[in-house]
């Protein structure tokens, strides 16, 4: 079966939802323990490495490489933006109960912003060459904002959709379970949960512009960019989880991932005057930056400072 038939496509997508189910029937039952979070961050990175055997298969070692590096590379960007969802979650005072299921909503609209901007990535690369100084760009600014802020960051209170929701919609001050709609007196209203939702998704629109772009300049092929932000997207609620039951803040994370993304972005740049990088380079770039964070860990527990 040819990656790009109609048939490869419902199968994978089929094999993903799957995983989604799992993913969604576990966290409702199971304690939420770091253990737990701790076996199930394995599995789905198990997981998502596996994928990659399958990528050797169809395109071979070079391609088996790249998919690796933008398999961590994402991996390693979800895992400074996790710290921006324990600030959301903080902000808005979301019950324990109702953060799994808001993250498992953010992982299928990230899918889906992630197949779309990626999409429309590689579509913009192959018709128009001067968008690899644009792409390239992006990556280098988003590389020296990080560098500057030391890593991911964002103020709820200062979201322009948030402040719009809240003046135009319906709201209870109440969370009602899992609900983001409910009806009162046979008026329907809006929960808190909507406004963490939408939070949630208007600050992974702004990740997609740093990730992708990253992806794209370690592969252009549509097949290998989509599937390693697919898996890695998969594990997000295990490692937000994990990052929540104490896995302490990565010293100077921020500052070496803001390094690799000006590093993407010079090789974005290279390519346009057809000098490539090799790729195991940026994949032992990466594995570097992530050993780092493992071996230099914060004194102290994650801050959840918000902004009030």
């Amino acid at each position: 079966m040819e990656v790009t038939s109609p048939a490869f496509w419902v199968g994978f997508h089929v094999i993903i939802a799957v995983l989604l189910y799992v993913d969604l029937r576990h966290y409702e039952k199971a304690k939420l323990t770091f253990r737990d979070s701790l076996f199930w961050t394995i599995i789905w990175i198990g997981l998502g490495l596996a994928f990659s055997v399958y990528i050797y298969w169809i395109y071979g070692v070079e391609e088996f490489v790249k998919y690796i590096t933008a398999y961590v590379t994402e991996k390693t960007l979800s895992l400074d933006n996790i710290f921006v969802f324990l600030i959301i979650f903080s902000y808005f005072s979301v019950p324990e109960r109702a953060r799994p299921f808001v993250l498992f909503l953010g992982i299928i609209f990230a899918a889906l912003f992630r197949a779309i901007f990626i999409l429309v990535g590689v579509t913009l690369l192959e018709r128009f060459h001067w968008m690899t100084y644009v792409f390239g760009a992006v990556l280098i600014y988003s590389g020296y904002k990080m560098w500057r802020s030391g890593g991911e960051s964002v103020d709820p209170s200062k979201n322009k959709v948030i402040t719009f929701l809240k003046r135009h919609i319906p709201l209870v001050t109440e969370y009602h379970d899992n609900h983001i709609m409910i009806k009162l007196n046979g008026k329907t209203y809006f929960t808190p949960l909507a406004l963490v939702l939408a939070a949630i998704e208007t600050t992974d629109i702004m990740f997609a512009f740093d990730s992708v772009p990253a992806v794209l300049a370690i592969t252009r092929e549509f097949f290998t960019a989509y599937t390693s932000n697919i898996m890695a997207i998969l594990g997000l609620r295990a490692l937000y989880f994990l990052v929540e039951h104490g896995v302490q803040r990565i010293r100077g994370l921020g500052k070496a991932l803001s390094f690799y993304l000006v590093y993407l972005g010079a090789v974005f740049l290279l390519t346009a005057f057809h000098i490539e990088v090799p790729s195991w380079f940026s994949l032992i770039l990466i594995l570097g930056i992530l050993a780092w964070g493992i071996l230099h860990k914060e004194e102290g527990a994650v801050e959840k400072e918000v902004i009030k």
